[in-house]
């Protein structure tokens, strides 16, 4: 499939890569069941592991060119691509168990789990790696001891934190309540005020009938002394006119006055 598979240069280079580290792991292997020190082994075998962690660099790499020529490439070459990538996958896998096995027979307690299997082209998936360091068991009890120290000190901050984020909430819940007793005076104030809002109108209307009224009084009223006046005044100007009764309580004109001294008069003489 190799020699069929046609790839880009990025692809060509990556997998060139990648077949140099698992030539050195071979090898490395291979020179590790001639090594009969347990020190030299664990060095040998920490090499092997770094080399690994290249191989696992490598394959996301190659995973991430895939995904960005998917578009341009047929979907043939996708899958062939796609096996290409799985098979690098399981000879990395295979080399993880070979190097489980020599820790094993070392007495280590290191353990590093590589899940690239099926699901490899999941990132989550890829980067689901646990590493433990090899420790003695002394070390491992100290480690562990100071892991449930800073176990109990997180559990005493989240308690810290629960009881200020308690008393902030109960702080909260004293403010809310004292704005919701605010909103209801204002709502209160506000229902006064269009109360009376609505008194003043009706009161307003109320007046405006009032003056309208005595408006009309007073213009009925200034009519009545204007027709008054204006009869005087014809009167005088025009006594003789008998087209104009005369007005009761007002005197007569000067020549009728006159007329009545004489008629009063003339008995005497």
């Amino acid at each position: 499939m190799d020699t069929e598979l046609q790839m880009s240069p990025q692809l060509e280079q990556i997998d060139g890569e990648i077949r140099d580290n698992f030539r050195a792991l071979a090898n490395g292997f291979q020179k590790l069941d001639k090594i009969k020190d347990p020190n030299r082994q664990s060095k040998q075998l920490e090499e092997l592991t770094g080399k690994m962690r290249e191989c696992k660099r490598l394959i996301k790499e190659f995973d991430r060119e895939i995904k960005d020529e998917e578009s341009g490439n047929p979907p043939d070459v996708n899958k062939q691509l796609n096996d290409k990538k799985q098979s690098l996958i399981k000879e990395l896998n295979s080399y993880v168990a070979l190097r489980k096995t020599y820790m094993s027979s070392l007495g280590n307690k290191r353990v590093e789990l590589f899940d690239m299997g099926a699901g490899g082209g999941d990132p989550t998936a890829e980067d689901n790696v646990q590493v433990a360091s090899s420790m003695s068991n002394q070390e491992l009890i100290n480690a562990g001891t100071k892991t449930m120290d800073e176990t109990d000190q997180v559990i005493e901050r989240s308690k810290k934190v629960v009881e200020q984020t308690i008393e902030v909430g109960g702080q909260t819940a004293v403010t809310l309540k004292g704005q919701t007793e605010q909103m209801g005076r204002i709502v209160n104030e506000l229902d006064t005020i269009q109360f009376s809002i609505k008194k003043a109108s009706q009161l307003v209307k109320e007046i405006g009938r009032q003056v309208a009224t005595d408006k009309c009084i007073m213009l009925f009223l200034f009519l009545l002394v204007c027709g008054v006046i204006a009869i005087i005044i014809v009167k005088i100007v025009n006594p003789n006119n008998k087209d104009i009764r005369d007005i009761p309580g007002l005197a007569p004109p000067a020549p009728a006055r006159r007329l009545l001294s004489l008629k009063a008069t003339e008995p005497f003489k």
